[in-house]
């Protein structure tokens, strides 16, 4: 695989790295205030932000090796299709009663998620055709 080929799927764990620990941190940090603005509960966000902190190492640990493998990127692909996912299915599975807000921020950020694996995927592809 040529360095060149291989940019886009680095440029693709980069980004999804950096949101996640964007959102991740916070979550952790600020769970309760979030609950309240988002009506969602404070576990479930703390949860997910400290999930999204062990994501963030798992990628910066992939972005450390010379190349991604084929299948660690596939996983990541995975992994992040299974979020966009979950997501979408806790909005309808009435677990919660996120208000509009609450909502659109589950929403916004399964559309990023989707993003990343996109970027992910077509990142893939351009170096499995190198």
């Amino acid at each position: 695989m040529q360095r060149n080929d291989a940019r886009l799927l680095r440029g693709a764990v980069t980004l999804d790295a950096i949101a996640s620990g964007a959102i991740g941190l916070p979550m952790l940090l600020l769970a309760a205030p979030m609950s309240e603005l988002l009506a969602l509960p404070t576990m479930l966000l703390r949860g997910v932000g400290a999930g999204l902190l062990l994501w963030v190492g798992l990628l910066a640990w992939m972005l450390t090796r010379p190349q991604i493998g084929k299948a660690m990127a596939w996983t990541v692909i995975a992994i992040n299709a299974m979020w966009v996912f979950d997501s979408i299915a806790l909005l309808f599975s009435g677990w919660v009663a996120p208000n509009a807000l609450g909502y659109g921020f589950v929403i916004a950020q399964a559309v990023a998620v989707l993003v990343f694996a996109e970027l992910q995927y077509f990142g893939l592809r351009r170096t499995l055709r190198a």
